[in-house]
């Protein structure tokens, strides 16, 4: 058995980070039965382009393997008996709506705690449930605006720049995953479910972690770098080679000492001014200069041979494809492929969270589901048998056939 095949979660989630969070607990085992609106055409990543078509796109399927999906109306009379069904049977209810919504849709503990006294009601929001903005639409773009990350991010003098992944989403999803178990965890120990108000919001602000209490207890002043540099490491940054760029990383003494030698300037070790991490970094736009003059008189391949020698931290800075193909990556069985109707192979990327000794086989996964592709089944699961199955269509609850 997988570690989470006990553990069944009923999820109201949609786009990015909510169903980033749930398909790490899927890999693991977890059952997630993605309930979708009908009415509003099921989760809006069936529809992001470029790559969509006939109600999925491959968005959807980076974020949604190993899921079942039903088609279900909660605003509904006859919606709502069944959603109440599935919360007798489930661990969590899981979501990622606007922060007043889950009020609104009655999906927090208060409201299910008389049909299921255990139920965990995990809602991932924009800004939280409390607090002047926990009405506002959050997104990652906006929260990496209002955590300071763009502020950090870029060549000083330039504009202010996003990462160019959606990080505050897909940590966000990390979070909700954590807290989720560690609540499903303790309603087992203690027969009681409860809530747990999480946001995107205090994910990007939790996670300028040291700048921040540099900040707040010694008064330092947080700044864009020039090529990535750290902040107070040097060297630690990108480097133009001859034909391409590199990072190099001195995060310990060891590492710079190693440098000197390869660079063929072991005196440096020694200069007073570039001696200690303290006298690199007061000096460091004398160092970095020299460095950068020498980088550039060789490729990257003849700079990292004799750093990869030495194991100074080191790479090249590849793009996308370069990483897909790394044999490392393929090695440590980072690529799903399933079969899919519309796309034909797909060929996405598998989680990071793993259980097990080092090298064993990851269990089979599957693409991500038809919207209410397992509809009837779930409702048969719980003991409905045709005729209430019909009543339910007929009523719109499941939507329109």
């Amino acid at each position: 058995m997988r570690p989470l095949e006990d553990i069944r979660i009923v999820s109201l989630e949609q786009y990015g980070a909510g169903p980033f969070g749930s398909m790490h607990l899927a890999e693991l085992g977890a059952e997630i039965i993605k309930v979708e609106d009908p009415s509003a055409g099921g989760d809006v990543g069936r529809s992001v382009p470029p790559y969509a078509e006939a109600g999925d796109s491959l968005f959807f399927q980076s974020f949604n393997r190993d899921k079942s999906s039903i088609t279900l109306d909660i605003r509904t009379p006859e919606g709502r008996e069944v959603f109440g069904d599935l919360v007798r049977t489930a661990d969590a209810v899981y979501s990622n709506l606007r922060g007043d919504v889950p009020a609104k849709l009655g999906i927090r503990y208060d409201d299910l705690k008389e049909i299921n006294p255990r139920i965990v009601c995990c809602s991932l929001t924009g800004f939280g449930m409390t607090g002047p903005r926990s009405d506002e639409p959050g997104y990652d773009y906006v929260l990496q605006a209002l955590g300071g990350w763009m502020s950090l991010t870029g060549e000083p003098g330039g504009a202010p720049q996003k990462t160019g992944l959606s990080l505050v989403d897909y940590c966000g999803g990390y979070v909700a995953a954590i807290s989720l178990l560690g609540a499903i965890h303790a309603a087992r120990r203690d027969g009681v479910g409860t809530d747990c108000d999480l946001s995107l919001y205090d994910t990007a602000v939790s996670l300028l972690t040291y700048p921040a209490t540099w900040h707040m207890t010694a008064g330092y002043e947080p700044a864009r770098t020039r090529h990535s540099a750290h902040p107070s490491l040097v060297p630690f940054q990108a480097f133009e080679a001859a034909d391409g760029w590199l990072v190099v990383g001195c995060a310990k003494e060891k590492f710079w000492q190693r440098l000197t030698v390869v660079l063929e300037h072991p005196e440096w070790a020694s200069d007073p001014r570039f001696a200690t991490f303290a006298d690199r970094a007061e000096h460091r736009d004398e160092l970095v200069g020299m460095l950068e003059e020498l980088f550039r008189t060789r490729t990257v391949a003849d700079w990292l041979a004799p750093m990869y020698a030495a194991s100074i931290p080191c790479a090249p800075i590849r793009d996308v494809a370069g990483a897909l193909t790394d044999p490392h990556t393929l090695e440590r069985g980072l690529l799903a492929e399933t079969d899919h109707d519309a796309f034909g192979q797909v060929r996405s990327l598998r989680s990071a969270v793993r259980v097990g000794p080092p090298g064993a086989d990851r269990a089979a996964t599957r693409p991500a589901p038809a919207m209410g592709a397992d509809t009837d089944r779930v409702l048969r699961e719980l003991g409905y048998d045709d005729t209430r199955i019909t009543a339910l269509r007929r009523a719109g609850a499941l939507g329109k056939d």
